[in-house]
């Protein structure tokens, strides 16, 4: 099945028409005509606005206006079933190499201290010499 602004392009070409004839016929602005024709509905006000373009084109052409809604829907269907961008694939990929990154920084983190602590662990050499060898308790007197 052909699109639907193929459809529409090649009924007013066979009826002889202009695409500003059918704008002065259907009050719509030719240039969103063209958009209608082109398939770019998503340039278009939004879908309510679509369907009425569509069913007053259809009349003006005389073409029955619940195929070319039809026709529409389909086609709307069609393209919110496709296959997502590659652009919105990648950005999963890029999440797991954020999420590796910060596991990496982690793991840094980690042996930086425990090298760290490694080498500033005071050693026996550091460590202050008692001051005297025996200890004695001098208790208060009562």
């Amino acid at each position: 099945m052909e699109p639907i602004g193929t459809f529409l392009r090649r009924e007013r070409e066979d009826r002889g028409l202009s695409l500003d004839e059918i704008a002065d016929v259907t009050r719509i602005p030719s240039q969103s005509l063209a958009l209608l024709e082109e398939g770019r509905f998503e340039s278009l006000p939004g879908d309510p606005f679509v369907r009425g373009f569509l069913r007053a084109y259809a009349r003006a052409l005389g073409v029955k206006t619940d195929d070319v809604l039809a026709r529409y829907s389909i086609e709307v269907r069609l393209r919110d079933v496709l296959p997502l961008p590659p652009r919105m694939l990648d950005d999963s990929d890029a999440r797991g190499r954020r999420f590796g990154l910060a596991i990496a920084l982690v793991v840094f983190a980690v042996l930086a201290t425990l090298a760290m602590s490694f080498l500033l662990r005071p050693r026996a050499q550091d460590r202050p010499e008692q001051l005297s060898s025996r200890v004695t308790l001098r208790l208060p007197a009562v």
